[in-house]
Order: structure tokens, then sequence, then C-alpha cells
């Protein structure tokens, strides 16, 4: 992968992060430099963790998969792209206001399940995981920063922008995985 790739890639995957905590500081008055503070460092640790993990179980499966891994890399992008846009229609979405070391846990496991796909397309691009997964992982603690004290100072922003924007991204990178 090439290095606009890893950091368009690290934008993509940081959105999830952003967007919750962009409702955590729409509603969360009090404890603000805390409250982003920790859920920055919550799912930027999470985001750097999980392409890892998908990285090595790959490397165990991958003289199985290698044929194929072109066509992986473009399914899970295309895949990851095409969720993000739809759940950026879906109304009303739950997303669980507490920061709690519970919540804090949930929500940083539940924002980055998407990392986890892109450090499988890491591996079958046979790029080092070292940058990627410490790209991803700061990049999603000033994201998820800038989406806290976004929330905080603009309360009414819709996050569906955001959220296509992610799945465009995604979906280019699925179709340059073909090239």
């Amino acid at each position: 992968m090439s290095f606009i790739t890893i950091i368009l890639l690290a934008v993509a995957l940081s959105i999830d992060a952003c967007v919750v905590s962009f409702a955590h500081g729409l509603v969360l008055p009090d404890k603000r430099v805390r409250n982003s503070l920790m859920l920055a460092l919550f799912t930027g640790v999470a985001q750097g963790i999980m392409p890892t993990i998908g990285y090595f179980s790959t490397q165990v499966v991958y003289k199985y998969v290698a044929p194929a891994s072109k066509w992986l890399v473009f399914a899970i992008f295309l895949y990851l792209g095409i969720k993000f846009i739809q759940e950026a229609f879906e109304k009303d979405k739950e997303i669980p206001l507490c920061l709690s070391l519970q919540c804090l846990f949930m929500i940083a496991i539940a924002t980055s399940i998407d990392a986890l796909a892109a450090g499988v397309s890491i591996s079958l691009t046979k790029t080092p995981i070292l940058f990627p997964a410490c790209l991803i992982a700061c990049t999603t603690f000033m994201f998820a920063i800038l989406g806290y004290w976004s929330g905080y100072c603009l309360k009414k922003f819709s996050t569906k922008y955001l959220e296509i924007f992610a799945g465009l991204v995604l979906i280019a990178l699925a179709l340059k995985s073909l090239f």
C-alpha cells in the first residue's frame, strides 16, 4: 500500500470514533477535557490493535488465500465502504452515551471492528503493519478529539456526510486495489 492509501484508510477508519465522540460532545457538558481524552485514547488504541490482529491472523492462512488476495482486498474495502454509506442513512442510530470503563471498552471495540478487516487487507497487500497501525491509531485519536469538541461547539451538525465520505474513500481504495 502506498503512503497516500494508508493515510486515506486511516482517515476512513477513524470516522466511526469521530462520530461517537461527536455524539458524546453534544450531550456531555461536564469534564470535557477528560471525556474527550478518554474517548480518544480508548478508540485510538483499539484502532491500532485491531488491524494488527487482522494482519497477523491473515498471515496464518495467507498461503491459502494468496491467489485471490487482490479480489479479497477489493471485496473487504468495497463491503466496508458500502456499509459506511448505508449506516449514514439509518435513522436514529443508538449510540451509547456513557463513559464508564465498561462503556469505553465497548465503544473502542465497536468502532474498531472495521479496522480488523482493514488489517486483513493490509496483510494481503504485503505491507508491513507497524506504520499503518500507528497511523490509524494516531489519526483516530486526533479525529476523536476533533469529533468531541466539534460536537460540543456545533451541537447540530449532521454526521451523515462524514460517514458517506468515509464510505466513498473505502470504495475508492477497493477500486484502486484492482490496479
